[in-house]
């Protein structure tokens, strides 16, 4: 598999672990949820954000994200 089907597979997987997240959750919830390494973790959550498919927020050290 090329490096864009990984990164693909891998936003999949993180679209996946948000689904019925109704809060925004820690990013270290969504690597344990999608069993993604940090790297694929980092590329797939730029790959949703660039679609708009997520919502990120930042409370000081602490990176939180949820579907739109």
């Amino acid at each position: 598999m090329d490096l864009w089907g990984e990164i693909g597979g891998a936003a999949g997987k993180v679209f996946s672990a948000l689904e019925g997240e109704s809060d925004p959750v820690s990013l270290g919830v969504v690597k344990k949820k999608s069993k993604l390494t940090d790297d694929l973790l980092y590329l797939a959550l730029g790959w949703l954000a660039r679609e708009d498919k997520v919502y990120l927020d930042r409370d000081k050290a602490t990176i939180r994200v949820k579907l739109k």
